[in-house]
């Protein structure tokens, strides 16, 4: 899924309400099915089933291995029974040949691409982008957008991102959701929002009419 629209729409807001950090002022949270309750447990466990990327990554100090293995470190496992999981996942997002590197020299790209594999060594079933693209160069780009589909591809993740990018929603999205002004305003499968949207607002969208 790919939520677009202007600056100040409330994209990254949405996200933040779907990964539980802040709480609707109305409304509810489902998740399979189930309203999300407000207990702390409740909560945590399914956060844990919901994977975060933000636009600016913040990384761990220690080496590239170090912050991918931190979130199974936290939630009790034990690195020698990871291996093969962590060299997976280093394979995934094209660091293999920096395991032993300090997190903290790593260039825009390669940070970008170590924050997403420390969320996908969890094995989220949901995974939130928050703009994971727009400060990269164009190699980077095409190389996180591969292991996007690689992701969807494998793992079989629900995945949602918030992009400016016209062509990248193009690239990557099955389903469009226009948000302006903190609504929804159309939602359609990808194909027919770039060759036939409805409503007005979406029209100037496509046409590059609305400042993004």
């Amino acid at each position: 899924y790919g939520l677009v629209g202007p600056s100040g729409a409330g994209k990254s807001t949405i996200l933040r309400i779907l990964d539980l950090l802040e709480n609707p002022t109305q409304g509810e949270i489902f998740y399979r099915g189930k309203p999300v309750g407000a207990g702390r447990s409740e909560r945590l466990k399914v956060r844990r089933r919901i994977g975060m990327v933000f636009q600016q990554p913040v990384l761990f100090s220690g080496t590239v291995l170090d912050n991918i293995f931190y979130g199974l470190k936290v939630r009790g496992e034990k690195f020698a029974a990871n291996k093969n999981k962590l060299k997976d996942i280093l394979n995934l997002v094209g660091l293999e040949e920096m395991e032993k590197q300090k997190a903290t020299t790593l260039s825009g790209g390669e940070a970008q691409r170590l924050a997403l594999a420390r969320v996908m060594v969890l094995e989220p079933e949901v995974l939130l982008l928050d703009e994971p693209t727009a400060n990269l160069d164009p190699k980077n780009v095409n190389m996180i957008e591969k292991v996007l589909l690689e992701i969807r591809e494998r793992y079989g993740t629900t995945i949602i991102i918030v992009t400016h990018n016209l062509f990248q929603a193009k690239r990557l999205v099955d389903e469009v959701l226009l948000i302006y002004d903190g609504r929804l305003v159309e939602a359609k499968p990808a194909d027919e929002m770039f060759r036939a949207p409805e409503h007005p607002l979406s029209q100037a969208f496509i046409r590059g009419e609305i400042a993004f």
